[in-house]
């Protein structure tokens, strides 16, 4: 074990935006029986064989955040901006957040039509959670959610369509018509050749367990088998940021009771796989030109730097490690997710665009 640590210690060294090794303690994990270190070296491998990770670490089972709160309370608390010693309480105010003013078009009339999108993940609290899932309970946890979805699809408002990857699915789906879904950005991408999902055990066995549940009106969609068991959004194109988050939130509650009961903390709300994403569990996003701060989309630097002085991630246009469009288009999302409520997230979000927009208005 010295080995191991001798590497997270060099990880620090070199790259210390590696959250996992920053706050990795040798004095607690050497205190750890055999069973729990290995264990908690699961939950680290992905940002011990990825140094330049900024997290570093997927719980590999709901209990994992509570069983080892000692070592991942530092790394939740320094990306979400909570400060020792302050009590970590995750409320909710989803009616708020349906009838709040925020519409982009009153930042700009170009911002009226932008790509919207705001999910939350979820996780059931019956199956490992997705990097420590076998083949078999991946394709068991989709047949439990297909259940659900063809009682969904009988709904007036949010009938649709599951679309799987599995191979021998009876909804499976066609390679031409999965890459159109990915293409369209409704379908999750191929996760075996993400490198720090591969290591967490995430993207094991692709495509099995895999698919998409998407509504008439292509504006509800539910991923199934990705970095959580479910990821549960609303598309649209527009501005009204309202009208999106009460969509999510009237299809998260038809789901709800179809499904088995999701993953909880006491102390952190939602249970996911990644720390970045606990408490509402939700992240909110939009797709923004902005080609004067991204230099024509071949730099991420300046913009990515504004965006964190105002609580803000920036991503490429393609999602987690990508790079921008050529137009600029990228996606800028609020990066806290723990004891801030659906309310703020969004007001986060609508005061974020507003001061980037601005930016680039002067770049």
């Amino acid at each position: 074990m010295s080995q191991i640590i001798d590497k997270i210690n060099q990880i620090r060294q070199d790259n210390p935006q590696n959250l996992m090794a920053r706050y990795f303690s040798a004095e607690y994990f050497n205190g750890l029986n055999e069973a729990d270190q290995a264990r908690l070296l699961g939950i680290f491998a992905s940002g011990i064989e990825n140094p330049d990770s900024s997290m570093g670490a997927y719980a590999q089972a709901p209990e994992d955040y509570d069983k080892f709160s000692t070592a991942l309370d530092p790394l939740i608390r320094d990306f979400h901006g909570i400060a020792d010693g302050i009590e970590i309480a995750q409320k909710h105010d989803w009616p708020n957040a349906e009838t709040a003013n925020c519409n982009l078009a009153e930042i700009d009339p170009k911002l009226k039509d932008v790509s919207m999108r705001v999910r939350v993940a979820r996780n059931a609290s019956t199956y490992p959670l997705p990097g420590a899932m076998s083949k078999d309970q991946r394709i068991s946890f989709e047949n439990e959610a297909v259940a659900a979805f063809e009682k969904l699809i009988e709904d007036e408002a949010f009938g649709g369509q599951y679309l799987s990857i599995t191979p021998g699915s009876k909804y499976e789906i066609s390679s031409a018509e999965y890459d159109k879904r990915v293409a369209a950005h409704q379908m999750f991408k191929d996760m075996s050749s993400d490198r720090f999902l591969n290591v967490a055990g995430i993207s094991a066995d692709w495509p099995y367990g895999r698919g998409m549940y998407v509504s008439r009106d292509q504006d509800f969609l539910v991923w199934v088998g990705e970095e959580d068991h479910l990821r549960i959004m609303s598309m649209m194109s527009g501005g009204d940021l309202g009208a999106l988050f009460g969509r999510l939130h009237a299809g998260l509650k038809k789901l709800t009771g179809l499904l088995p009961p999701f993953a909880t903390s006491p102390v952190y709300g939602n249970v996911t796989s990644c720390p970045t994403n606990l408490g509402a569990g939700m992240r909110a996003s939009l797709h923004m030109k902005l080609p004067n701060l991204t230099k024509g989309g071949t730099d991420l630097s300046v913009v990515t730097a504004a965006a964190k002085d105002l609580g803000l991630a920036v991503r490429g246009a393609g999602g987690e490690h990508s790079a921008a469009g050529s137009d600029g288009l990228v996606d800028v999302s609020p990066s806290a997710r723990l004891g801030v409520t659906e309310r703020e997230i969004m007001q986060r979000l609508f005061d974020g665009a507003k001061a980037l927009w601005a930016l680039e208005v002067k770049a």
